[in-house]
This record gives C-alpha cells, sequence and structure tokens, in this order.
C-alpha cells in the first residue's frame, strides 16, 4: 500500500483540493437578467469588478471544500490591458462554434487526496489579442475552423513563459505552493506574479454579516482570520509589497452607482496597471490580498517562487519545503507506478496519468440553490418576475454546496449528469469512495427532482439525457468490490432505490403512447437526427426513438441486475429482478411491434435500427439514415451465469414461466435458454443474426468506422448527403466529420460525424460483454471487408488500440490529436501535454469542442487499463459473488 493509499480513507485530506472554476462569468447561476442571457450577463472584459454570488474562479485556484476561502495566481507582462486572473475565452455567440476557451494550459499532475498537484499555464509575454480573437472568429462562420491564440503568432519568437504550479500538502490544512516561471525566449521579460487569496463573499447577500478578515504581518505573511477555518497564515519566500481590496463589486465602474466600500475587487488590478493607489487599503486589510512579485525573467532563464498556507506560525516556513515536495513527489510516483503496473509503454503511462490528473484537477465547489436564486436575496434588488419562465422554476428543491467532477472547468463549469456517470468510472480506477459518493449525490432529495427526474445540467434541469445512472452505479459498485474485496450493499441498495423514483419517472413521462416506446427528446446527442429532436412537430407526427427505446432497454437490465446482486442477500429484490426482467421483454417486443401494428425500428431491408416517424393517420415512416442511434441498441446487453440462478430460485421460477408461457415476448430477445459458454444467459436487444449485422455496418471504414474510433454518423453521407421532405419542409444531413454547421443548440451541436468517447466506451463494453456469452468461435470480419475475423473480444480490444492512438505518439512522434498544428506536433514544449478534448474529428483523429473535457473522454485511462484487468472487471459483472 503507497502512502497515498494510506491517507486516502481520511476524508479530511480532501479537504483543500483544486475546486475553483476556470469560470464563472457566463454561467446560469451568476445570471439575474431579465431575459436569461447568462452570457451577457457577466462578461469576461466585467468579471474583475464583480462580485460573485455562487462561487469563484481562477487559475491554478485551490479551495477548501465549503471554499471560504481562496487561493489563486495572478500575472502581468507590463504590456496586457488587465491583469490576467482568469481565463479568457469567447462566450457562445462569439464563438463561430460556440463557446471556447483561448489560452494553453495543461494538467499534468494530481493524486486523489490533491497532497501533490501540478497543472502548466503559457502565459504570453506580449499584449494578449483579446480584441483580435473575438473579431477573427466573428467573421469566421460556421464552415472554418476556430481562429485560435496560436493563429495570431504570438508565441512564434517563444515570447512567452511557462509557468508550473505545484502544490504539495504537509497535512491536511498544510499546503505548500511552488511557481516556477521559464522564460522561453532569449530576452529578458519583466513579469508581475500577484498570488493571491480572497474569501468568497457570503456577506453580502442578508442571511449572515460575518465578515472575515485578511491583514498583513510584513511583506511576506498575510494572516487569515474566518471562524471555520484553521487556516491562519499564508507566507511568500520572496515578496516586495502585499496589496489589500475587498470581494466587492464596483458598482461605480459596472453600474455608475454607489460602492458599498472604497476598495473594491478590482482595486488591485486597478493599482498595479494604472498606479491607482487610492484603489488599495493603505491599512493593508482586506478581504482579498496578492503578494506583489516585480521581477525580470533572464532569457532563456528559470526562477522559482515558494508560499505557504497553513494553520501554524512558523518562524521558518521555507525550512523543510524542499524535503516535503520531494515526499510528496515521491508519493505520487509510487501511486501511480502501483497503478500502471501492468502497462508496457512509458507514453502510455504518460496518457493514463494525464488523464487522470485531468479528472482531478476538474473536481469543482458547485454552489446553487434554485429556490434563493428564483426568489433573490433579502439584501439585494429582487430578480424580475420574468426569471421564472425562463428556466429551472419546477427545480426550487434543487440545493447544492458540492464538490462536483465538472465536464470542463472552463467551457462546461456546472455538473451534466450523463457526463458524470462516464466520469465515476475513470475515478474508480483511482478513488472508488468519491466514485460512489458522486453517484448517490445526484439521487439525494435536494438533487432529485420530487417526481424521479434526474437535474440535466443548470441551463435546462428538465432536459433529458440517457439513463446510465444505473450502469454506472453498478460498474462502480463491482469495481470497488474488486479493488476492496468485500462489496459495498449499503451504497448499491441506496442507489437502487432512488432509481426506482427515476425509471417510474421515465416510464410515465417519455412513453407517450404507452407502448413502451421511448421518445426521449435530446437524450444528450444533440443534433443526431434529422431535426431537432427536442422540438414538437408541426403536424402532429410523434419521432419513435430506437435510441429512447434502446436506453430503457438498457435501464432495465442494468436494474435488474442490480436487483439480482441484491437479492444474493435480501430475497425481497428477486421480485424486483423479476419486475424488470420483464419490463425488459415488453421493451424488447415493442422495438419489433410498435403498439398494434407489426411495425418495428428494426428494418429488415437495410437490417439497421432506425428512428421512426409516426404520422397524423397513424401510419409509420423510418427516417432511414444511419447514425449510432442504430447501435445503442447494442447496449441492452446483461449476462448472466448459472450458478447466481441456482442461487434465486424465486426469480428462475417466474423467469422460467414468463419465457414459456409468454411466447410473443420471448421471441425476439435472444435465446435466454440456450446456455452460452461456460453455461452463461444471455439477454439483449440482439440475437446473433442482428449483432453481426450491426457490427458488419459499424466496422465498415466506408462508414462508421475510422482510424481513431467509431463515428457518429456513417462517412457514406459526406459525398451523399441524406435529404428527406416532410409536409413541404426539406431537411438534409450531411457527414461532418468535426465542427458542426449546424446553429441548433446554440450552435455548439456537433454528433454528426465525430468521434465521441462515451458511446465509443459503450460499444467496447458492450462488445466483452456479448463475447462473455458467446464462445471465441463466434466472430466477425473485421474492418469489414478485410478478410480478417476476429472475435467479440478482440474486436473490443481492436477498437480500444484505434481511441488511443488519438493519443498515443505515432510512428513520427505526432499526436492525433494535436491536429493541424506543426508547433503542436513537433515542439518539446507543447507535444507531449495531453489535452482530452470533448470529441474527435472523424478522420484524422484531431481535438474539437472543449479542450479540457477530461470527463468522459478521461475514458482513455480505463481503455489504457492492461486488458486483463478489464476483464476480470467484466467477469466480475456477469458472474455470483463466491
Amino acid at each position: 500500500m503507497t502512502e497515498e493509499d494510506k491517507k486516502l480513507p481520511d476524508v479530511s485530506w480532501k479537504r483543500w483540493g483544486p475546486y475553483v472554476s476556470n469560470r464563472e462569468w457566463g454561467v446560469v447561476r451568476e445570471d439575474y437578467s431579465a431575459n436569461g442571457d447568462a452570457w451577457n450577463f457577466t462578461k469576461h472584459d466585467t468579471a474583475e469588478a464583480k462580485t460573485y454570488r455562487w462561487g469563484e474562479e481562477g487559475i491554478c485556484g485551490i479551495c477548501d471544500d465549503k471554499q471560504l476561502l481562496i487561493f489563486s495566481l495572478g500575472l502581468w507582462n507590463k504590456k496586457d490591458k488587465m491583469v490576467k486572473e482568469r481565463l479568457f475565452g469567447l462566450t457562445n455567440q462569439e464563438g463561430n462554434h460556440g463557446e471556447d476557451v483561448k489560452e494553453y494550459y495543461y494538467y499534468l499532475d494530481n493524486t486523489p487526496t490533491h497532497s501533490y498537484m501540478k497543472m502548466l499555464y503559457k502565459y504570453p509575454q506580449n499584449a494578449f489579442p483579446y480584441e483580435e480573437l473575438v473579431q477573427k472568429n466573428a467573421v469566421a462562420g460556421k464552415e472554418n475552423p476556430e481562429y485560435e491564440l496560436l493563429d495570431t503568432g504570438i508565441f512564434d519568437q517563444n515570447e512567452y513563459f511557462d509557468v508550473f504550479i505545484e502544490f504539495a500538502k504537509a497535512s491536511q490544512e498544510d499546503i505548500l505552493i511552488k511557481i516556477t516561471v521559464t522564460n522561453k525566449t532569449t530576452t529578458d521579460a519583466p513579469l508581475i506574479l500577484l498570488p493571491t487569496i480572497w474569501f468568497r463573499n457570503t456577506w453580502s447577500w442578508g442571511y449572515d454579516d460575518y465578515r472575515p478578515e485578511l491583514k498583513a504581518t510584513d511583506s511576506n505573511q498575510i494572516t487569515i482570520n474566518h471562524k471555520e477555518l484553521p487556516i491562519k497564515n499564508l507566507y511568500a519566500s520572496q515578496a516586495q509589497d502585499v496589496l489589500f481590496c475587498d470581494n466587492e463589486t464596483n458598482n461605480q465602474r459596472l453600474y455608475h452607482s454607489k460602492n458599498d466600500g472604497k476598495y473594491c475587487k478590482d482595486g488591485i488590478n486597478d493599482y498595479v496597471i494604472n498606479g491607482t493607489k487610492t484603489s488599495i487599503n493603505p491599512n493593508k486589510i482586506g478581504t482579498k490580498a496578492s503578494f506583489l512579485i516585480d521581477e525580470v525573467i533572464g532569457g532563456n532563464s528559470t526562477q522559482v517562487f515558494e508560499f505557504r498556507l497553513c494553520d501554524k506560525d512558523f518562524d521558518k516556513p521555507f525550512d523543510d519545503f524542499t524535503k516535503i515536495f520531494t515526499d510528496r513527489k515521491k508519493d505520487a510516483d509510487d501511486f501511480y507506478k502501483n497503478l500502471q503496473k501492468g502497462i508496457k509503454t512509458d507514453d502510455e503511462k504518460l496518457v493514463q496519468r494525464q488523464a487522470l490528473a485531468g479528472m482531478l484537477w476538474s473536481k469543482q465547489f458547485y454552489h446553487y440553490n434554485v429556490e434563493k436564486w428564483l426568489d433573490g436575496d433579502p439584501a439585494e434588488i429582487k430578480p424580475p418576475k420574468s426569471r421564472r419562465n425562463i428556466r429551472n422554476e419546477e427545480w426550487e428543491t434543487f440545493n447544492s454546496l458540492n464538490i462536483i467532477s465538472m465536464p470542463d472547468k472552463w467551457e462546461y463549469p456546472w455538473f451534466a449528469t450523463w457526463d458524470l456517470a462516464f466520469h465515476t468510472l475513470s475515478f474508480a480506477l483511482i478513488d472508488s469512495d468519491f466514485s460512489k459518493q458522486q453517484l448517490k449525490l445526484l439521487t439525494l432529495e435536494w438533487f432529485m427532482h420530487p417526481n424521479g427526474q434526474l437535474p440535466a445540467y443548470e441551463w435546462d434541469f428538465s432536459d433529458v439525457n440517457p439513463p446510465v445512472h444505473a450502469w454506472a452505479a453498478f460498474r462502480v459498485f463491482k469495481i470497488d468490490e474488486v479493488e476492496k474485496g468485500k462489496p459495498d450493499i449499503q451504497f448499491l441498495e441506496g442507489v437502487f432505490q432512488k432509481l426506482l423514483m427515476n425509471f417510474t419517472w421515465w416510464v410515465n413521462k417519455k412513453d407517450n403512447n404507452g407502448n413502451n416506446i421511448f421518445e426521449g427528446g435530446f437524450l444528450g446527442l444533440d443534433n443526431i437526427g434529422i431535426f431537432d429532436r427536442s422540438e414538437t412537430l408541426p403536424y402532429g407526427e410523434n419521432l419513435e426513438q430506437a435510441d429512447g427505446t434502446s436506453w430503457m432497454a438498457m435501464f432495465s437490465l442494468n436494474m435488474m441486475r442490480i436487483a439480482l446482486e441484491l437479492a444474493l442477500y435480501n430475497k425481497v429484490y428477486e421480485d424486483m429482478a423479476t419486475k424488470f426482467f420483464e419490463h425488459f421483454l415488453h421493451i424488447a417486443y415493442a422495438l419489433d411491434n410498435m403498439g398494434e401494428s407489426d411495425f418495428s425500428l428494426w428494418d429488415e431491408q437495410d437490417e439497421f435500427f432506425y428512428d421512426a416517424l409516426q404520422l397524423k393517420d397513424c401510419t409509420n415512416m423510418f427516417l432511414r439514415i444511419r447514425t449510432i442511434v442504430g447501435l445503442i441498441p447494442m447496449f441492452a446487453v446483461e449476462v448472466i451465469d448459472e450458478e447466481m440462478l441456482e442461487k434465486l430460485p424465486a426469480f428462475k421460477e417466474r423467469m422460467d414461466w414468463v419465457l414459456e408461457n409468454k411466447p410473443k415476448l420471448a421471441s425476439l430477445v435472444s435465446h435466454w435458454e440456450v446456455k452460452g459458454d461456460d453455461s452463461k444467459h444471455l439477454l439483449s436487444l440482439l440475437r446473433g443474426h442482428r449483432l453481426k449485422k450491426l457490427l458488419e455496418r459499424m466496422l465498415n471504414e466506408k462508414e462508421f468506422l475510422s482510424d481513431y474510433g467509431v463515428r457518429a454518423l456513417s462517412k457514406e453521407y459526406e459525398e451523399d448527403p441524406f435529404h428527406i421532405n416532410l409536409d413541404g419542409t426539406d431537411y438534409t444531413v450531411k457527414y461532418l466529420p468535426a465542427e458542426s454547421d449546424s446553429y441548433m443548440f446554440g450552435g455548439n451541436s456537433n454528433w454528426r460525424g465525430p468521434i465521441w468517447f462515451p458511446i465509443n466506451f459503450l460499444i467496447i463494453e458492450s462488445l466483452q460483454r456479448f463475447f462473455f456469452y458467446y464462445s471465441p468461435d463466434f466472430k466477425v470480419e473485421c474492418p469489414t471487408g478485410s478478410g480478417t475475423y476476429l472475435n467479440l473480444d478482440e474486436i473490443a480490444e481492436f477498437l480500444g488500440k484505434r481511441l488511443a492512438k488519438i493519443f498515443l505518439e505515432d510512428e513520427n512522434g505526432k499526436r492525433a490529436f494535436n491536429g493541424q498544428y506543426p508547433r503542436f506536433q513537433e515542439d518539446k514544449d507543447f507535444k507531449d501535454y495531453i489535452l482530452f478534448y470533448e470529441y474527435f474529428h472523424g478522420d484524422n483523429g484531431r481535438g474539437v469542442g472543449a479542450s479540457h473535457q477530461t470527463g468522459w473522454t478521461g475514458l482513455i485511462a480505463k481503455i489504457l487499463q492492461p486488458r486483463f484487468t478489464q476483464r476480470k472487471l467484466a467477469k466480475a459483472q456477469t458472474e455470483s459473488p463466491t
């Protein structure tokens, strides 16, 4: 057991972590406008002067788990128009492909207790091209790529600083901070560092007027006084001065009204940039403070700056600094060495370690009380009544004050329920307790709606995401059991009870015709279909979704499998397992027999699953466009061994009765009574023939299969787009391997061709599940037309290797995700820093979308785990516990 493993059970080691958002401006919870235009209510250029209500932002920020106190880094190159306190990016309307961060920063290392953390920020030495980035992207158009920071030429002469920020914990409340600055050009360059500490404003809203205090002891020490925090001091090894203001809005600047105090939030910025002495407190006291370190960094040289945030008074706070950093770095190395024992190459280890670092750095303090947000605070102006008609009015019970894994702390600094399910699979490799806590969190009474719906994301909590929570919960349960040697039944039972409510919500709300065909709507896949699936169709048509129905079949099987597991400890759950078994059969039957008709969502002509339109005259029409919607039925699969059934005779008896006495229900399900390899039983929407036909399409390089994974849309539509006319309106869908040309969902809608990790991961896992039923002799041509036949486990491995190619060096030392920029591919100061994008180009694997969405793309960490580990876990999911 490593030193990090020993710390993990003690949650106090996680009290401080990287829980600060990279962007708090432009989010829903800070929007108090009358029209719900969150992107314009607070913007990047006004954020420095406006105090936030619900959270804080910063560069490489850390805070306590209640975000009472925050540390972050400010920088000024003496040319920028403002201190670099926050990362810059474009709003959804400004970016030609949606919101888009325009900075280069990399998460390099982190441990589950955050005892050691490291990241890199690349700060230009010349004036940051804010206006150029806005203007160039504004005229770029949907057909063009994004205009990036590198395109401005600001890095051409290496005129930038590499700013490495590292944290090492001496104890739970004693955090050492090292900032290493390297001037990457040959010329000396000035730099002001502003390591900043401040209190989140909890006193201005009319609930509690308690005001904590920061105070200078000398130029190298700030004392901290907060009644709820043991932290007492922030020390600097070499500061020239310490500057103070307050975390209060500059009303005069923003609204031309009176300020509440003299020294506003942007006071330190005004002093540093403009020399405005009246903007900082001469008494060196306040609620926000920065050390001022004014240096010239020599050409091609490095300087190190040291700080200590702690609960102790030190005479010599830096005497043990080097030893503590060395120890914590060794602890991190030991932890990952143990984790990566079976990984063969150093490059795979580098990619996995940075993927897990990104996961850990993407934890965020998330505070949002919808009732208070709708009603307004006692000491503030009441929000306009119109905001109740904009969003989330029906979610007044929602109330979060938690650390949550974010998709991306700049582009998506708010949790997303279906993203989070995938996050927990990666986290389970290193901290299964955190994975379980995250899964439980969304089912708590103050997260889940009273009607059983799980919140989607703050832009619209009522939106509908694929129901993958049960899938993730059982997988994490099994990973945790294998890791710890005992099952956490209390976790599994608690989540299951809440998911019963969620399942009921789906059945009552998303099966409009009561025929077990589910219309889900958005389902997280943006504009994968012909038209916006969240909108009501204009002429009374009804969209019957192959993926919505398949997700529910998967949900049913996941709930059945959980119930079977719980029934081994409490026989009451045998009845619940039977209930979900029968529900699955009804959904499977409905997929082939919609309503009273014999119409099936499986098209016998094309041998593929399609969505269908139920027209006004109650006839049905296929929407024959091949997308990943048609592959999702593959995910509804469970394999159960005979030994488990023998332990649950009541379930087995009822199951046998149903299969014998309801032949219509049993006829279209993969033959349960036919025992597969090693006496296993299969429940699936697919029999062998249909599975092979789907794989024939999926593994065809002219359709779904890319060198880098499975595309979201068949490449066949690149030269020959899909067309259809409905009620006089023409609809066209074209294969787009990267950025979307659609303005649907704010222009940030990109499921028409690229490679997405969550879907690819579910494909791989489903193939592994099928493999445990079928013998290794069940083979499919892979790729289609190649003449090479592989079994299903080999195909899963084949796909995993293609996904890994996105990140790993090729024979020329290049990484596909780095795309078209030679600088990123060849420069040693860029090429080995990995970005885990939101999705990837369907033909060349370059990264697209949110550049730090390690969240679900962090699944590469699990894919890179040794194959024997993957098989062991997949096997554990099919068998009865011993």
